[in-house]
């Protein structure tokens, strides 16, 4: 990524305002399994995250969302939290992408529309 993207944009990961904040008074607080990073101001009232490639809100995990909301005073990194065997890895919004799920009969789950079973009838104008 360039810095003319970086100045500019805030889809390709984080502005130069955000480095500049980040690199002046923030605290590095930990990373998460995707890569993302996430800091804190000195006197811990302002929380942040600076994105490891796409700036994409659904790829905070929970833990790491419910620390930047100031639900829990402790990040995750200090304060783990208890992972029940039932639970599944965190995975980010896949809408838009080949990996977005298509449930039977989607026009998109096997690239052609199913026929109608005999249950339509078809409008006419009289």
């Amino acid at each position: 990524m360039g810095l003319i993207s970086s100045i500019f944009t805030w889809w390709n990961g984080a502005t130069a305002g955000t480095y500049w904040t980040t690199w002046t008074s923030g605290t590095f607080v930990g990373e998460d399994t995707q890569g993302n990073r996430y800091y804190r101001n000195k006197d811990a009232t302002r929380r942040w995250v600076i994105y490891k490639g796409l700036a994409e809100p659904s790829r905070v995990p929970p833990e790491w969302h419910h620390w930047l909301h100031h639900t829990s005073e402790k990040p995750p990194t200090e304060d783990p939290p208890t992972v029940q065997s039932w639970e599944k890895p965190h995975i980010p919004n896949m809408t838009g992408t080949p990996y977005a799920y298509r449930p039977k009969g989607s026009l998109y789950a096997s690239g052609q529309r199913p026929k109608a079973t005999g249950d339509y009838e078809a409008w006419t104008p009289d």
